[in-house]
């Protein structure tokens, strides 16, 4: 007789992680969920409970994130995606883990989170009822349907798709439809959620964090308090505000099997007595012993196509990218496939309020990294592909805007009358870098420099500590740290070959002229 299979116990974690983790399982069975002994009862009413958890890079933060979502799934928590939420039962707990980014929602799913964005929570589908249906059948809670002109092979074509990779847009796509066959639209969230996870939690301002307030009765925050503040909100992240009582601080750092020079460098600006130039000197003696560390004279145009040059100022940003667009060969009046862009937000009165949600929700939010791919079927319209994002492709009336140096007004090469607002992203701001990493960051020295001898402070920080310790952690596997402003010529040219789409693309044009 074959034993009864063990069930797993708790993950092996450091001794604050431990503490953190009983701390955090304690609210979570007073919520009616206990991790233990892997057993849910019902969301009772009652006053909300936020916690948050705090750690500079490399201290553990996405393992316990990782072992929390695990460990609540063990326990029967159902997980709710930004695609599609089924009806569930009024007994069913639930579980949304969310990022302020699709970079950081694809990193986490890199590392086997369902993670999925803040708007794709606060902004739900609203389904074809016929195809909700098939969704639900998809998602194990129903029947197969019977979809008129829907052949069996192509449902079935769906449920192989849907169990292997979770999703259900993909699913249907690959069933042979589009999204504007399924999707009729999208609505603000009416209905509250349950327990809410939420990465890179220094990125929340406060309108975001009272909407997740609003949605969840059990809010968890991750977050680095070394990281740079919302604009806005004067060096104050939101989990600042909150007692003592709530907020678990993981101190330890766990390195990698082989060391990370990159996190080495990243600690030693916490010490009072490393200064610039001291901090410069580790740069390079890291760059001796470690090719993970690059001590850089130029900017490599090459890989600025996909990963964007890290800067404090605004000027030495349109100097990059004006310099990269030169090297490229690329036309004043028009942009060339495989350039990449950062949404600067979405350009839309409120009578448009449907078509806004519409594009949030399909990835371009502020912020967001795009490559374009080339110009659209309609006037003003792109293609493009939205990185990190579930189902990246799509076209979208676009305002596209070119800035060059010493030019206030900047040049618009497409233009729709409304729509998705882009800048370029050869080279963005810190700031807006918060959030995301690539697998190669290079970091514009000379304007870290520039705050060191401003002799800023933001939160009682040296302002230039700050920004370094933000750019040297976007770096997953290596640093350039760009110590003159030189762009070596470019060793390729532009191309859209490596933007891979796992799931069938999704043909929608997003935005409409009328």
């Amino acid at each position: 007789m074959q034993p009864a299979p063990t069930r797993p116990g708790p993950p092996a974690l450091s001794p604050d992680q431990a503490e953190a983790w009983d701390a955090l399982a304690e609210v979570l069975a007073a919520a009616g969920v206990d991790l233990l002994s892997e057993e849910i009862a019902p969301a009772q009413p009652g006053k909300g409970r936020v916690m948050a958890v705090l750690g500079k890079a490399g201290s553990g933060k996405t393992l316990l994130l990782a072992e929390l979502t695990r460990a609540l799934r063990a326990a029967g928590v159902q997980v709710v995606g930004g695609d599609y939420e089924s009806r569930r039962r009024k007994d069913t707990r639930t579980l949304a883990v969310l990022a302020p980014t699709n970079k950081a929602a694809f990193v986490l799913r890199m590392r086997g989170v369902p993670a999925t964005t803040i708007h794709r929570i606060l902004y739900t589908p609203v389904y074809d009822p016929e195809y909700e249906k098939l969704a639900d059948w998809l998602a194990g809670t129903g029947t197969r349907p019977v979809i008129e002109g829907m052949a069996d092979d192509a449902m079935d074509r769906a449920k192989l798709f849907y169990d292997q990779h979770g999703s259900i847009p993909g699913a249907l796509a690959a069933a042979g439809l589009r999204g504007s066959d399924f999707i009729q639209g999208w609505k603000r969230r009416d209905d509250p959620l349950d327990i809410g996870l939420i990465d890179e939690s220094s990125m929340l301002d406060e309108r975001q964090f009272d909407d997740l307030r609003e949605i969840f009765p059990v809010l968890i925050l991750f977050g680095d308090p070394a990281q740079l503040a919302p604009v806005g909100q004067s060096g104050e992240m939101v989990f600042d505000r909150l007692a003592a009582p709530q907020k678990l601080t993981l101190h330890r750092v766990h390195r990698q099997a082989d060391d990370s020079p990159i996190l080495d460098l990243a600690h030693a600006l916490g010490d009072p007595d490393v200064d610039f130039a001291a901090f410069e000197r580790l740069v390079r003696d890291a760059a001796a012993r470690d090719p993970r560390v690059v001590w850089a004279e130029r900017v490599e145009s090459d890989l600025m196509a996909r990963s964007p040059v890290l800067v404090w100022r605004n000027a030495t940003r349109v100097r990059l990218i004006t310099a990269f667009r030169a090297a490229h060969g690329a036309p004043g009046d028009a942009l060339l496939p495989g350039e990449p862009l950062i949404c600067d937000g979405i350009e839309l009165p409120l009578k448009h309020r449907k078509k806004r949600i519409d594009l949030e929700a399909r990835g371009l939010i502020k912020g967001a990294q795009v490559i374009y791919l080339g110009p659209g079927k309609k006037p003003g319209f792109s293609r493009l592909h939205v990185i990190g994002a579930d189902e990246p492709r799509l076209s979208a009336a676009s305002i596209i805007k070119i800035e060059t140096p010493e030019v206030d007004e900047p040049f618009i090469p497409y233009a729709a009358r409304m729509g998705a607002a882009f800048l370029h992203g050869a080279a963005v701001t810190i700031h807006k870098a918060q959030g995301s990493q690539w697998p190669d960051v290079q970091v514009f020295a000379p304007d870290i420099s520039a705050a060191a001898w401003a002799n800023r402070v933001e939160a009682g920080l040296p302002l230039w500590k700050r920004l370094a310790y933000v750019a040297i952690t976007r770096a997953q596997d290596r640093l350039l740290w760009v110590t003159r402003a030189r762009l070596a010529r470019p060793q390729r040219g532009l191309g859209t070959e490596d933007l891979t789409v796992e799931t069938a693309p999704l043909a929608l044009e997003a935005m409409t002229e009328d």
